[in-house]
């Protein structure tokens, strides 16, 4: 069964960086395409970014577009999202996810809270 575990969340002040991981277990990762959702409080789960199972397209929600960048490693089963010029707004639990409608499709989730 798929496993979908992030990490790289925390406090950061507004115009900084993460960069989050999300390591998947139990696919044949390169054979997927991933995606990085987030759900900030009180609002509904949105997509962030996609990439293909190669790394050869991504797609961005315009909220991120030009901060946010999506990569992934395929021998290391993991896909980043590298998060500049962070926003008050940008607050929210992130999630990776597989295609797929199943809760195991689903990581944990990683928190990022951004001060202004």
């Amino acid at each position: 069964q798929v496993q979908l575990v992030e990490s790289g969340g925390g406090l950061v002040q507004a115009g900084g960086s993460l960069t989050l991981s999300c390591v998947a277990s139990g696919i044949t990762f390169s054979r997927y395409a991933m995606y990085w959702y987030r759900q900030a409080p009180g609002k509904e789960r949105e997509l962030v970014a996609f990439i293909t199972h190669v790394g050869d397209g991504t797609k961005y929600a315009d909220s991120v577009k030009g901060r946010f960048t999506i990569s992934r490693d395929n021998a290391k089963n993991t896909v980043f999202l590298q998060m500049n010029t962070l926003k008050p707004e940008d607050t929210a639990v992130y999630y990776c996810k597989v295609p797929g409608d199943s809760a195991a499709s689903w990581g944990q989730g990683t928190q990022v809270i951004v001060s202004s």
